[in-house]
């Protein structure tokens, strides 16, 4: 979609910020989103997170992009939940979100995703990063493994920590959702069991404006952009939902 579109949410944006997962670097979420961002002339800014303060690094770098003027936010799995508590509270400064991979609604306490940053934390403090690097890699696709033994050796020795503040961050419960008046796409994964294609659906589904569009684990795997260019998609058909309920 070009800017000469008349119904477009790029109209008055010219930056999307966008937001890595639990443990992931800015590198991912630059291959996840930028090429489809590209595309439609947004330039990406994609934030590396500051292990000491994950969130707030996150918070920061929105707030310093907005200062230029109306921003597209989206990320991955947390990243995805941060800029969409982000744009609940500026809906004036964000155009749109683009969620990748959402991992659980309200608290995160029955999430796997959670549960999962918890215990990984908890054996990096006990056996050290080398030790827990190579069983990660050794149980995961390798594309995710290449990613996180990249990530996590920038984020050491604050990593533990990193993990913890993201199991602990409260996104947005059903009332919030509901509260959103920006467009929203989301791409949920129907195979990933630590980012349940169930949240996307609730997501989808409680948001005002939002539309979902799912992937597989191994379609990231081969391209990493899948996932902006699904969210853009499906943030398309989200604008065309608001557009459509605008008063005339």
């Amino acid at each position: 979609m070009s800017r000469d579109s008349a119904a477009s949410p790029y109209d008055t944006a010219i930056t999307a910020v966008v937001l890595p997962g639990t443990g992931s670097d800015a590198r991912f979420a630059h291959q996840a989103f930028a090429d489809p961002l590209q595309r439609r002339e947004i330039a990406t800014a994609a934030v590396e997170p500051d292990p000491r303060g994950v969130v707030a690094s996150y918070w920061a770098a929105m707030d310093r992009a907005a200062l230029d003027g109306p921003v597209l936010v989206g990320g991955v799995s947390i990243g995805a939940a941060v800029a969409l508590h982000w744009a609940a509270l500026h809906p004036e400064l964000a155009v749109g979100v683009l969620a990748a991979l959402p991992a659980w609604t309200g608290t995160p306490d029955n999430s796997p995703a959670a549960a999962s940053a918890r215990w990984t934390a908890s054996q990096l403090r006990a056996h050290g990063l080398e030790s827990v690097t190579a069983a990660m890699v050794e149980s995961s696709p390798a594309w995710l493994g290449a990613t996180l033994s990249r990530s996590w050796r920038a984020q050491w020795p604050d990593l533990p920590d990193a993990l913890d503040e993201a199991a602990g961050y409260r996104a947005l419960d059903v009332d919030g959702l509901r509260s959103v008046t920006v467009p929203v796409g989301i791409a949920a994964a129907v195979d990933d069991a630590v980012h349940p294609l169930a949240v996307g659906r609730t997501w989808a589904t409680e948001l005002p404006f939002a539309a979902l569009a799912t992937v597989t684990l191994d379609d990231v795997g081969t391209d990493p952009a899948v996932l902006g260019e699904r969210c853009l998609g499906a943030l398309d058909e989200a604008f065309l939902v608001k557009k459509a309920t605008a008063p005339a």
